[in-house]
């Protein structure tokens, strides 16, 4: 059995792997992600077993591009003439839609299973192989965060309208 050209993987699952990207580390940085994982993924496909779940394979490597991504946040200066006087929002990306503000304020867990379980469409097994734990856990997680989303997302909106 022959592989797919990496090409093909690109265009079935790059969608999928832009919208974890986007859940987990934010819109403006989701293209830095999403380019990572590929770049990483291309030098693994070689060695990549036949008959492997290519989209779970895709995601763990994305999940660990955004771990890089957000540490690198962390750990980046940032240099200022006066303190500021109120919470800076320097690395909070801005991001069009409302919803993509609610999930990036999910906890991390929540948030992860929520992006890897609804936008990538991984079980939860395999999200709990991603993020540690339990299939359970990464289920309860999941619910948590979508529930979250369920009440703060229609008052957002509200905001958002009345503004």
């Amino acid at each position: 059995m022959t592989k797919a050209p990496f090409e093909k993987l690109v265009e079935i699952h790059g969608g999928t792997v832009l919208r974890v990207c986007r859940a987990v580390v934010g819109f403006h940085e989701a293209q830095d992600a999403w380019s990572e994982t590929f770049l990483a993924a291309l030098r693994a496909y070689p060695e990549l077993p036949d008959g492997a779940n290519i989209e779970a394979w895709l995601v763990t490597i994305a999940h660990r591009k955004a771990i890089d991504i957000t540490r690198a946040r962390a750990r980046a200066p940032v240099p200022v003439d006066e303190p500021p006087e109120s919470r800076s929002t320097f690395g909070l990306p801005t991001v069009p839609d409302p919803l993509w503000a609610e999930v990036a304020a999910l906890p991390s867990k929540q948030r992860q299973a929520v992006a890897y379980h609804f936008l990538a469409g991984l079980p939860y097994q395999q999200v709990a192989d991603i993020i540690g734990g339990s299939a359970d856990a990464a289920r309860r997680a999941a619910a948590d965060g979508i529930n979250s989303l369920r009440r703060n997302y229609p008052r957002t909106q509200q905001e958002a309208g009345s503004k």
